[in-house]
């Protein structure tokens, strides 16, 4: 009975595991999907923003990019979400920009560079977190994918051989015990009629 529960305990968790990964799979082929085109985005807005800084640099020279550059960082949030015991970004975003700094004057470059250059940093925000989501489910993935080969390979086989091995034994000794009976059935038999009076 012991051995009995354990296979069964076993192979539903085989079956549990089976269904984590096909649910966990399409959600591995829609982040993939997701995290290559946040990855494009962010090169195509940094590509945008590298034309004109350059473009900025040369109207008014690295003096107006340093008098340019925000004083404080961006803060970046990010939302987070579970799926079957994963945790992993949803979505994110830029909390707050930088304070925004006056043009330097005589500078037509430094207003749209600025502009160019938030929206290379949210795209390169949202490709972070499409990217982590993804390496967080492909991981998840591999090791689910691990264990059910270990049960399939490893522990599946080692119970049901293990099972079958006692019911065969039982067996075995339920036959011996039968003869055992029949024999001892017989000679009680035997015993019986040798003893007997014969009768006039």
């Amino acid at each position: 009975m012991w051995l009995r529960r354990r296979l069964g305990a076993a192979e539903r968790g085989r079956d549990q595991l089976d269904r984590k990964l096909r649910i966990l799979v399409p959600e591995q082929q829609r982040l993939r999907i997701l995290a290559d085109g946040c990855h494009k985005d962010w090169l195509a807005a940094c590509e945008d923003a590298k034309v004109w800084m350059l473009r900025a640099t040369l109207l008014g020279g690295q003096d107006a990019i340093r008098y340019a550059a925000a004083p404080e960082p961006a803060d970046v949030e990010v939302t987070w979400t579970t799926a079957l015991g994963v945790r992993y970004p949803a979505a994110a975003g830029l909390a707050s920009l930088p304070a925004e700094v006056p043009g330097v004057s005589g500078n037509a470059a430094i207003v749209p560079a600025t502009v160019a250059y938030k929206k290379a940093l949210v795209a390169g925000v949202r490709a972070a977190a499409a990217s982590e989501a993804l390496r967080r489910i492909e991981a998840e993935i591999a090791v689910t994918r691990r264990r059910v080969r270990a049960l399939d390979r490893r522990w599946l086989p080692q119970l049901r051989e293990a099972l079958a091995v006692l019911e065969q034994s039982l067996v075995q000794a339920e036959q011996e015990d039968a003869v055992r009976l029949r024999r001892a059935a017989g000679q009680a038999q035997v015993g019986g009629h040798q003893g007997a009076a014969p009768s006039r």
